[in-house]
């Protein structure tokens, strides 16, 4: 074989393993069949700022083994995730905390807003649904102005036909802290995330514009082990039925103007705004520069040919992964990981954390 391994995606999961195999003297050659490394993550320089490609990227995280281990690549700025909301034109903080409760209702005292919260509160034992979850958490005003547009445009369907468990629980605060993430550790890398995933991928041979199915006899013949991180159900020939996703459609534009909005990102929470949100890139390195990019970001049904990105985690859907795991499971040589191999939604931190367990794992049987 002329690899030790041959891995399947450029992107996080794909580059930490690669990295830690360099380290131990493994040969790795690293496909993906997009034109540039980064998976999701990728950063591209437009107008002298960082543009998020592919939607917004804040790393946050408790472990503190990854947090520095990603800052060996970049440096991390102080970014601090307070998005806002914008509901038929007026502006509501997030996550939910007493300036979202002054902004609803006049209120600056805790033990008032909670009172309000609690009279809204739908008292059901077990919600059918995700309106029901979120009404039994929150109340009537912050579902109908600041949850149920938004999450109907992410999902493509009613609240009334989700269920309950996609919102297990709403962050609520009674502190006037806009903070989003409540993570020790939070930041956006000086200079974007294509640079640390190019310093993870030194070392290893990268081919890009190479689709794996395309060729697949050929590349499976390399190498030793395959690391794939694409599309579980791809992998065995949609055996088991397609797993669903939603996906997204980015609408970007150069401003010739210093600020459109303001913020990093602001979601669009009314149902009459075909767009979830608008990003503006240069706000997540405090950019100083004289134009601005805005992206906005719709959410669809995924389409053959679409980028996947949210798993459908509903009861069909994990049944159908449930029999791709089952026959994964019994893989000798092909190691599965990250949210497309693993039919799971995670944040950055999480897949670090789990290529570097995989990574350490196999190589110290290897």
């Amino acid at each position: 074989m002329k690899y030790d391994y041959l891995i399947v995606g450029a992107g996080p999961f794909g580059a930490v393993f690669a990295h830690e195999a360099m380290k131990h003297n493994k040969k790795c050659l690293v496909i993906d069949k997009r034109n540039h490394i980064g998976g999701n993550i990728y950063t591209e320089n437009i107008e002298g700022i960082n543009v998020h490609k592919y939607g917004a990227h804040i790393f946050h995280t408790n472990d503190k083994e990854v947090w520095e281990y990603v800052n060996r690549f970049a440096t991390f700025n102080r970014y601090t995730n307070s998005p806002i909301a914008n509901f038929k034109g007026k502006i509501y903080n997030l996550p939910f905390n007493m300036n979202t409760f002054y902004q609803l209702w006049g209120v600056s005292d805790p033990t008032e807003a909670g009172e309000i919260i609690e009279s809204q509160r739908l008292k059901c034992e077990e919600p059918a649904n995700l309106e029901e979850q979120a009404l039994s958490l929150v109340g009537r005003d912050i579902y109908e102005k600041l949850i149920q547009g938004y999450t109907e445009k992410q999902w493509g369907r009613s609240c009334k036909e989700l269920p309950a468990f996609i919102i297990k629980r709403l962050p609520v605060r009674f502190t006037w802290d806009n903070n989003y993430f409540n993570d020790q550790y939070q930041g956006i890398p000086v200079g974007g995330y294509t640079p640390i995933i190019e310093k993870l991928l030194v070392g290893s041979e990268v081919r890009l514009n190479t689709d794996y199915f395309e060729q697949r006899e050929y590349f499976d013949n390399i190498a030793t082990k395959i690391v794939y991180t694409g599309m579980l159900d791809e992998f065995y020939n949609y055996q088991f039925g397609s797993l669903e996703y939603r996906t997204l459609k980015f609408d970007s534009e150069i401003l010739d103007k210093p600020n459109y909005q303001g913020n990093a990102v602001v979601n669009y929470t009314d149902q009459e705004t075909p767009f979830t949100r608008i990003i503006e890139h240069k706000h997540f390195e405090f950019g100083t520069q004289a134009k601005t990019v805005v992206t906005r970001e719709y959410s669809k049904e995924y389409e053959l040919g679409d980028e996947p990105y949210y798993p459908v985690n509903d009861q069909k859907n994990n049944a159908s992964y449930l029999s791709y795991k089952e026959r994964a499971d019994q893989e000798e040589n092909i190691i599965f990981g990250g949210r497309l191999a693993e039919y799971k939604y995670y944040d950055m931190w999480q897949i670090v954390r789990n290529a570097l367990d995989t990574a350490r794992r196999e190589l110290r049987e290897a």
